[in-house]
């Protein structure tokens, strides 16, 4: 049923949780886990000249660390991965790789918000994501907010 299996990473406590959901259904489906990490670049644009790239070069370190922390658990547990890093808005550059890498599954996590959070946020993250994905989409919340 699926093939190609999403999770994004920004190298939280939540994405242990998330694998713990995602890593079991790509064995059962013998699926390859994809690990993305998205560099934002609007965190870039808001950087002064002077700090740009040292900002630039610690975000792609901890992606690559992020991402090798996900294929490393995938590993374990024997399934195929497939490790990424890519730079834009979180939210399009997960739905565009998603299709770029003919993904039948996203499993991502969340960060529970209060009612208050959500009027104030502009969004998070994975409801942009679940709003405008093409394919399904497993979102879990992080326990430690409960």
């Amino acid at each position: 049923m699926y093939d190609n299996v999403l999770v994004p990473t920004d190298g939280s406590s939540t994405v242990r949780q998330t694998l713990e959901h995602a890593l079991p259904i790509a064995e059962t489906n013998d699926a390859t886990v994809h690990a993305l990490y998205v560099v934002d670049t609007r965190l870039l644009q808001a950087a002064t000249d002077g700090t740009r790239a040292e900002i630039e070069a610690d975000l792609e370190d901890e992606g690559r660390a992020a991402v090798a922390d996900v294929a490393d658990r995938a590993g374990e547990a024997g399934l195929e991965t497939v490790e990424s890093v890519r730079h834009g808005t979180p939210d399009k550059e997960i739905l565009e790789y998603a299709a770029d890498a003919d993904v039948d599954l996203i499993v991502i996590g969340t960060q529970g918000k209060s009612p208050r959070e959500k009027q104030i946020s502009m969004g998070s993250v994975s409801e942009r994501v679940v709003d405008n994905a093409s394919v399904p989409v497993f979102v879990v919340r992080d326990a430690s907010d409960e």
